[in-house]
């Protein structure tokens, strides 16, 4: 080999292990200051009840963390409660609210964490959270540590809180249209949930958010949805769209993903819900606009598209409320968990009706 390409190659190497030292030593400096942070608050002394997925590989582990933190922190009586395939997170934590818990703490992905708070928002009690999902995408839009578990039990047991709203869906053509899901992150109907459905668990297992886009792929081309959309004010003005024609409708209480900002002016905490609607042409060239579109208001911040869009199009609006009619079923989601088809839904949103553990108070 060429020396010129030995020295190339040698001082390629040494800013790549730079970059690295440089990053461990970034994060360090965040975790003493996080710990800093939360030894100043001081640690509760109150009832703690944990709700568990099984499910994750490193459930078993998380659970012993847990009992040794608590014994080391002098946290008595904490209580430990597993979901199970006909007991979810909602009756888990409505279980442990009812046997005296003070705070619950939700251990497990995003389904975990919206089922828990389903029960925990308007008790007057409070949510803690532990990470352990492949999203995880409520913890990182509150600045909840992930990929840490001992500092997030560190903010999950000490003070420090914030009030947060809780969007909800109601499937008005189902057998209980009175039932309300919770959302926290975002809910939708169309090509988001059927991307959702179709995306293999092993898959996402194993590739995290890539196994996302390659059920995509598989619907690209899926027939659109038409229907009749209501979006409400908060003063109670209201705009009715009829015969809509879309890929997907979502309804945003936050709008950050890993690596993306789909709905820049999302706030969890403003009372409001960004409403969200997403359509292509053109095939190929379409959903390439549209990743474009997505891209430019990550790097701009701002719920705009790209001026380069021709096949693509986003209509951003914030409301207190929508409804919306389908000429045919579609299947909805909130934060990733499928409802099932649907041609009649309400999203509503309870102002800052759910506490949460947060690093910052």
């Amino acid at each position: 080999m060429p020396s010129s390409a030995v020295i190339l190659l040698a001082g390629a190497l040494c800013v790549i292990i730079a970059l690295a030292s440089l990053a461990f030593w970034l994060r360090a400096r965040a975790r003493r200051r996080l710990e800093a942070r939360l030894r100043a608050r001081h640690a509760d002394q109150v009832s703690y009840a944990f709700i568990i997925n099984p499910s994750k590989p490193q459930a078993d582990h998380i659970r012993s963390l847990i009992k040794e933190q608590c014994t080391a922190n002098g946290l008595q009586g904490a209580r430990f409660y597993d979901t199970q395939l006909d007991k979810d997170g909602k009756a888990c934590a409505r279980q442990a609210l009812k046997e005296g818990a003070d705070v619950v703490v939700a251990v497990g992905g995003d389904g975990t964490v919206r089922t828990v708070a389903s029960a925990v928002a308007g008790s007057g009690h409070t949510l803690g959270i532990i990470p352990i999902g492949t999203g995880n995408l409520f913890a990182r839009n509150l600045g909840i540590p992930v990929g840490d578990p001992e500092a997030a039990l560190a903010v999950a047991t000490s003070h420090g809180s914030r009030l947060v709203d809780v969007g909800r869906m109601r499937i008005l053509d189902s057998p209980d249209p009175d039932a309300r899901h919770a959302f926290l992150i975002i809910a939708g109907i169309g090509f988001d949930a059927l991307m959702i459905d179709d995306t293999d668990p092993n898959l996402k297992r194993n590739l995290s958010w890539l196994a996302y886009f390659i059920s995509g792929a598989k619907h690209l081309f899926a027939d659109k949805y038409r229907g009749d959309m209501t979006i409400r004010q908060q003063d109670g003005r209201s705009q009715t769209n009829m015969n809509v024609e879309f890929r997907t409708f979502m309804a945003g209480n936050c709008g950050e993903i890993p690596g993306f900002s789909l709905m820049p002016d999302a706030s969890f905490d403003d009372g409001i819900l960004d409403f969200e609607l997403i359509d292509t042409s053109g095939g190929l060239i379409g959903w390439a606009n549209l990743f474009g579109d997505v891209m430019h208001q990550t790097i701009t911040r701002k719920a705009s598209q790209s001026p380069l869009s021709t096949n693509s199009s986003i209509v951003q609006v914030q409301g207190a409320s929508a409804e919306i009619r389908l000429r045919k079923p579609a299947l909805a989601q909130v934060d990733g968990d499928i409802l099932g088809e649907t041609r009649h839904i309400e999203l509503t949103v309870d102002h800052q009706a759910l506490c949460v553990r947060v690093p910052v108070a």
